[in-house]
């Protein structure tokens, strides 16, 4: 730092105004608030305080060097007349304990120990403060740090003369949001970066924990406690307090959503490495998913209890509202017998356990999950049909009631790969023929507007028809954005291979071709 401050044109006398504002003075002479003078007045004989100018260059923050240890417990009690209990307590403040303020704490604090930053330090020239801006804001008052274009474009710049990726993590603040990382990402890729590795402050409960951290709204007093601790001990300390809080803000009183006695669901049979299983499922009203029941076939009665029962554990999670996604999640990919070849399912063809072929099923099924399928649902029909036009009423002007939504009522909307396609307009166009034909000259108007319709019928449908198409290639798309090579994996029969150097790997699993 002071080499980079004579560059900048600073005299000596300013360079150690400038050092010893980040760092400290290390005593306590001429403190603002906190001094000589009046440790004095409070009581504080010639002794004690050079002890603790003797601890004060070493010392993370003012309050470390007064404490018992420092001054003697002995000399605690009878100067100030602290009692055991108090001096026992890690939390305990003795200067506050005197009767200093936060305020006078804080500057004394800067002065004798420092500020761990220049930002607001003496003779700096505002403009000069860039050439000292760090990964992340320093000290306990700092605010400025690098931004994250600044890191990705500083590796970019040495990227053309390294033939491997850059070893160097891109550090964002934790306000940063999924947006700032997606374009972190694409700034990386289109400067030609190898590779990118992006850590938010704050993702980590592990990571080295700073004073900023600790301090929030009706927390003061927990700081000193923490502070005064090593940092393997501040840990698992502040990791609790911040679940704590999580859990605190985020749980919500659930109650349990309890299905009506009549529900609707689907019945999937299959067999799984040899052994039938009947998958059973039911809904809510609006088609999601609340309750599965599971039975296998000629497996003895402790396997059959034991499938039962985990199907009524997941049942009644799902009814307290958590998310299929989890489930899904934990049980895919999960590795025991009966696994192998999959029949009766015309999505999924293989599995490695009874588990994961029915969350395979129930996610396809209910999240539209087809990278967990064998078998793309536009890979199971020969063509595209529309859905058909609704008619609003009939010719007599009386209200027709919609088809669709009376089936929807009393069929599984939750499965997905639809086996019941419903045409609408079909029936009510052949009772109006007739009556159409008895209405002399109308009967030819009728017509005539019937055939005027049909083109945008036709119309309709063909947009439909190319609006599947255009979901179907945007797919596509983003397949091969991701790099899919098309292939499927050997261990888990994903078509999820992107390449990796020579070979492949999976992005499912992780199983690759022979690299690393």
């Amino acid at each position: 730092m002071p080499e980079a401050l004579r560059t900048l044109g600073y005299g000596e006398a300013q360079i150690a105004e400038i050092e010893a504002y980040a760092v400290g003075h290390g005593n306590m002479a001429q403190a603002p608030a906190i001094n000589h003078t009046t440790l004095k007045a409070k009581g504080f004989t010639d002794e004690a305080i050079a002890k603790i100018d003797k601890a004060l260059p070493t010392a993370f923050d003012i309050k470390f060097a007064f404490n018992k240890w420092t001054l003697g417990e002995e000399f605690c009690k009878a100067a100030f007349g602290f009692t055991d209990a108090q001096l026992a307590d890690p939390g305990f403040d003795m200067l506050a304990g005197l009767g200093f303020s936060k305020h006078e704490i804080e500057a004394a604090n800067t002065y004798c120990c420092g500020a761990m930053t220049l930002e607001g330090a003496p003779f700096l020239k505002p403009e000069h403060l860039p050439v000292f801006d760090c990964a992340n804001p320093c000290g306990r008052i700092g605010k400025r740090f690098l931004s994250v274009e600044s890191h990705i474009r500083m590796m970019a710049a040495a990227q053309p003369f390294i033939s491997g990726a850059i070893s160097k993590t891109i550090n964002m603040p934790n306000a940063a949001t999924v947006e700032d990382c997606k374009e972190a990402y694409a700034l990386s890729w289109r400067l030609g970066l190898k590779a990118n590795a992006l850590y938010r402050d704050g993702s980590k409960l592990s990571q080295p924990l700073q004073s900023s951290l600790l301090e929030d709204e009706g927390d003061e007093e927990a700081v000193p406690e923490l502070l005064q601790k090593p940092p393997a001990e501040r840990v698992p300390v502040i990791a609790e307090r911040i679940v704590e809080r999580v859990i605190e803000r985020m749980t919500q009183a659930t109650e349990r959503r309890r299905l009506p006695h009549r529900r609707k669901g689907y019945t999937q049979k299959a067999i799984v490495g040899g052994h039938k299983v009947y998958l059973r499922t039911g809904e809510y009203e609006d088609g999601r998913l609340a309750e599965v029941f599971i039975d296998m076939h000629k497996e003895g009665s402790a396997f059959r209890s034991l499938m039962n029962n985990f199907a009524i554990a997941i049942s009644i999670g799902l009814q307290y509202g958590v998310p299929l996604e989890e489930f899904v999640e934990a049980f895919t990919f999960t590795r025991f017998e009966p696994s192998g070849i999959v029949e009766g399912n015309d999505a999924i063809k293989m599995a490695t356990s009874i588990l994961d072929y029915i969350f395979r099923e129930l996610a396809v099924s209910y999240l539209s999950r087809n990278d967990l399928a064998h078998v793309q649902p536009v890979d199971l029909t020969p063509d595209t049909l529309g859905k058909g036009v609704a008619e609003s009423s009939l010719s007599d002007g009386a209200s027709r009631p919609d088809v669709a939504a009376v089936v929807r009522s009393v069929a599984s909307t939750g499965y997905v790969r639809s086996k019941l396609t419903v045409f609408q307009g079909g029936a009510a166009k052949s009772a109006q023929t007739p009556t159409a034909g008895l209405a002399g000259n109308g009967a030819v108007v009728g017509m005539a507007t019937a055939t005027a319709a049909a083109p945008a019928m036709a119309a309709e449908e063909t947009v439909s028809v190319a609006a599947a198409v255009d979901a179907r290639l945007q797919q596509i798309r983003t397949a091969r954005l991701r790099g899919y090579e098309g292939d499927s994996c050997t261990e888990c029969g994903n078509f999820t291979l992107v390449r990796n150097g020579t070979c492949l790997k999976c992005d499912t699993c992780g199983q690759t071709s022979g690299c690393s």
